[in-house]
């Protein structure tokens, strides 16, 4: 197993947590904190990111040469578009079906992904190549995707539940900070990105990086 690996599946059973938090069934009808999100499409949306692994996974691997991350995010159509394109609004779908047995079964079944994870991801080399969005990327950099997914959308999830966002491992934050830095870059320049986190008398409005 990696060390991507091996971080990756803290994230993703801090998520598993966060669902089973009686806060999030108690909201699970109510509208989320995202606009056009409902708490149970925000919570099969953040469950969606566990069980996306187990599907790539179980996926033949892939023989062409991979693109960095930077390469796919400036490819990728949901990085461009805004919530009201067919992308998001598919997104969003796909977060209210996966949601669709409730929130016992849903994270009963994002447990259970985790679960299978562990001895798949045992298995696994630094350099498989998976197919994400029908672009090919290693897999050590699709996982740091899923922990930048589990992060941001446990905050999410959590404001939207009236709770204390997870505090999530050291190992998890830095790598995700790490990628949200790198996004804040390719979509608002390095200048921008470097005058927000060293002068406020220059910032920018916003370096949001998603």
């Amino acid at each position: 197993m990696t060390s991507m690996s091996r971080v990756y599946l803290r994230a993703a059973q801090a998520a598993v947590e966060l669902l089973r938090n009686p806060a999030v069934a108690e909201a699970w009808d109510r509208p989320s904190s995202l606009p056009e999100f409902s708490v149970r499409g925000l919570a099969g949306h953040l469950g969606s990111q566990v069980l996306y692994v187990t599907r790539l996974l179980a996926a033949e691997p892939v023989a062409e040469r991979p693109l960095t991350l930077a390469g796919f995010y400036a490819a990728a159509q949901a990085f461009h578009t805004d919530i009201d394109s067919d992308v998001n609004v598919r997104i969003r779908k796909m977060g209210e079906d996966a949601a669709d047995g409730g929130v016992e079964a849903l994270a009963a079944e994002v447990a259970a992904a985790v679960e299978e994870q562990r001895a798949a991801l045992a298995a696994e080399s630094d350099d498989r190549v998976v197919s994400f969005g029908q672009r090919p990327v290693l897999l050590t950099d699709f996982l740091l995707t899923r922990m930048m997914e589990i992060a941001v959308h446990s905050d999410d999830l959590a404001h939207s539940a009236g709770i204390a966002t997870p505090e999530l491992p050291e190992e998890v934050v830095e790598p995700v900070l790490g990628l949200l830095a790198k996004l804040a870059v390719l979509r608002h320049g390095q200048t921008s990105v470097l005058r927000a986190l060293s002068r406020a008398e220059r910032a920018p409005e916003t370096i949001a990086a998603i």
